[in-house]
């Protein structure tokens, strides 16, 4: 052990032993103590002096204080300013000092006893004062010396009575026993570091002499440093915690908007097919109802002409039968050829009136409808997936740092034209040297990304995204494997899927303006005619690993037949 160490143990032996009662702080006073109570305090036992003195240098401490300070270091020097004397003054009581703590003394004992009316019983929870009889009131004041605890009234003992002063005063607590040593009957005032354990000043000599301890108050601050990374850790984890609901929160509230916007959209879709069905349905039933007022019309022609020849046929009847019952035999011989002959009537034998096949007409009125909601749910449902995709717009820029020389770009960085004269730039290596392409600023390595550009009057152009690290300095082919994902129109009319594998198909109409989405994790990069809501071509299955940049070729101007630029528009998402 260090000299240092065995005074420093030494002088605590010497103060728990023959002065156990030497160690009351200022803090623990009262509260309603005096502002002036600290020019009073001495500066080696932080208590009120008692018969003060001052040193040579000037400096006032309690007599008892000072003299034991002396006696138990090497050299006799001044605890405030350090200041050596030699040899050791005679220390005289300083009868101003002891008159004004006097005074004090009175004041803080009349303020005490004042204020003793105020006390209130001790409550649930609180710690009651061990003196109180009958309603004990609440401690202020627990001693350490005592074993005791002690409300306002009961206290002042300790803070006016020389002997009584000295004891060692905490907060209340209970179970004081608890803080004294079983073995030694002394205050646990050191803590073990080696046993992790609270000892006092004897079992540091005795049975922890090879252990290294600390005083309590050193390990205790020690402990609330911990304490503190442990509660900054806690309240990280607590805001994390608190950022994740905020995150779940936030991903509740996106699918119900969500829940609701496919909810609006398929109400929208099915009610849509629902009217063209009604409509269906009511071209059905006036198809029936005409076919059956034209056989209804046809039976009543018939029948006109079946009753006519009816009304014929019974005048002659009565011709007949009344030229049977002539007696005029010339007259009926005159008149018998014409009666004889036969009726001028239509044979009706094979005459019908064909009931019209309803089934065949349901059956094709059906077909027809089939065919029409087929088409008008795939344009609804194109539209749907439309106005899906478009909730995922961002807003899209052209880097200069990567267009051609042979390009120009707008100050907003939403167009892009070719120009016919050659601008001396500087060839960075983000620059395309060889093709008129430029990239946008906007870079994506995640998530969902959607834009759309306006091609309206242009016969040349491609369309689509990026990786970062394609060739721009040399000459090469636009397809997936070097990483390209595009579109292009040639010849005014010729569209081109750039895949590994080129795909040329037509459109009904060229598109006006070309939607581009992206879904980075699905590997999903799809074109779309915006006007017409119709998707025009997918790439499927594709394994992007880097970011991925929207990719603009405005092609030259074609003798001035393709000199409109390609405009990055905003996205109207009423569409």
């Amino acid at each position: 052990m260090k000299q240092s160490e065995f005074l420093f143990l030494l002088k605590q032996i010497i103060q728990v032993v023959f002065f156990p009662s030497h160690s009351l702080f200022a803090e623990m006073f009262l509260a309603k103590r005096l502002r002036s109570e600290a020019q009073f305090l001495c500066s080696i036992c932080l208590d009120v002096f008692t018969d003060p003195v001052s040193t040579p240098c000037g400096h006032n401490f309690c007599k008892y204080c000072i003299n034991q300070h002396w006696d138990v270091n090497d050299r006799c020097q001044c605890p405030m300013c350090k200041r050596v004397f030699k040899p050791r003054p005679e220390l005289h009581i300083n009868t101003f000092i002891s008159g004004m703590v006097a005074e004090f003394r009175h004041e803080a004992q009349h303020k005490a006893s004042s204020s003793s009316s105020d006390q209130q019983a001790a409550k649930p929870g609180q710690v009651p004062c061990d003196v109180c009889t009958g309603t004990k009131l609440k401690a202020l004041k627990s001693c350490l010396v005592c074993l005791a605890s002690y409300c306002e009234t009961h206290l002042e003992p300790h803070l006016t009575v020389s002997g009584l002063k000295r004891h060692q005063l905490i907060q209340p607590v209970d179970n004081l026993e608890g803080r004294m040593c079983r073995k030694h009957d002394k205050p646990l005032e050191l803590f073990c570091k080696t046993d992790q354990t609270c000892v006092c000043m004897l079992c540091s000599v005795l049975d922890h002499r090879t252990h290294k301890f600390v005083p309590l108050r050193e390990e205790g601050e020690g402990k609330k440093a911990e304490l503190g990374k442990t509660q900054a850790e806690i309240q990280k984890m607590i805001q994390k915690r608190r950022v994740k609901i905020e995150e779940l929160k936030e991903s509740v509230r996106i699918s119900k908007a969500a829940a609701d916007r496919e909810t609006a959209e398929g109400l929208q879709v099915f009610t849509a097919l629902k009217v063209s069905a009604e409509r269906g349905l009511e071209q059905l039933i006036q198809e029936i109802e005409e076919q059956q007022e034209s056989t209804e019309k046809q039976a009543e022609g018939f029948i006109k002409d079946l009753e006519q020849e009816i009304s014929e046929l019974m005048k002659r009847s009565t011709e007949v039968e009344q030229l049977s019952r002539s007696e005029d035999h010339f007259h009926l011989l005159q008149s018998f050829s014409s009666l004889k002959a036969a009726p001028p009537t239509k044979d009706w034998t094979e005459v019908r009136v064909r009931p019209p096949s309803h089934e065949e007409t349901v059956v094709r009125a059906v077909a027809q409808l089939e065919d029409t909601l087929s088409e008008h749910m795939k344009k609804l449902l194109a539209e749907a997936e439309l106005k899906r995709v478009q909730q995922f717009a961002v807003d899209v820029t052209l880097d200069p740092r990567t267009a051609n020389p042979w390009l120009t770009l707008s100050d907003d960085g939403k167009q892009v034209n070719y120009i016919d004269v050659e601008k001396k730039l500087p060839d960075n290596p983000e620059r395309f040297s060889i093709y008129v392409n430029v990239l946008g600023k906007q870079s994506f390595s995640s998530g969902r990304f959607y834009f759309e550009v306006q091609v309206k009057g242009k016969t040349e152009w491609d369309l689509g995204v990026a990786r970062e690290s394609i060739k721009r300095k040399r000459e090469t082919t636009l397809s997936p494997k070097v990483g390209f994902w595009t579109i292009l129109l040639r010849n005014g009319n010729k569209y081109v899927a750039a895949d590994d594998t080129s795909v040329c198909f037509s459109l009904a109409s060229g598109p006006e303006k070309v939607g581009v989405f992206v879904d980075y994790e699905e590997g999903l990069v799809s074109f779309y005619d915006v006007d017409a809501a119709a998707l025009i071509y997918s790439f499927t299955g594709c394994s992007f690993t880097e970011k991925l940049y929207p990719f603009f070729c405005p092609s030259d101007n074609d003798g001035g037949r393709n000199s409109a630029p390609l405009i990055i528009c905003p996205v109207n998402q009423t569409n």
